[in-house]
């Protein structure tokens, strides 16, 4: 367990957890769900926490950050917005922190799970 910024980080290591993952980690997502409810439900307040089994969550936040710069490039070499395929609110987050950082700008568009990020030129 981790806190990072305001959220707390819970990871579970360990072999054989694919299955808690699930496929593009839906269950990871739906356990991590109800984790929060649980909490929530427990203290009377809204958690932010974050779960990750087996390192899927840290290795897919480095993809995406990959996915930000290469989107990043893209815009300023084409001098137009690039859309990104759809992705979770977590996965955004990332997405547009990376974007940031690089001194661009994006937004969500749509609607949910068809949400996705358009990485705009300076």
């Amino acid at each position: 367990m981790d806190v990072e910024g305001d959220r707390a980080s819970v990871s579970i290591v360990g072999d054989g957890l694919a299955n808690l993952v699930g496929k593009n980690g839906e269950v990871l997502e739906a356990l991590q769900e109800l984790t929060r409810l649980a909490v929530t439900r427990e203290t009377g307040e809204r958690t932010r926490l974050m779960l990750d089994i087996g390192g899927h969550r840290a290795a897919r936040r480095a993809a995406l950050i990959e996915l930000g710069n290469e989107a990043v490039e893209q815009a300023k070499s084409t001098g137009q917005g690039v859309r990104l395929a759809p992705m979770s609110p977590f996965e955004r987050k990332v997405v547009h922190d990376a974007v940031a950082a690089a001194g661009l700008r994006s937004e969500s568009e749509g609607e949910e799970p068809n949400r996705c990020v358009i990485v705009y030129p300076a």
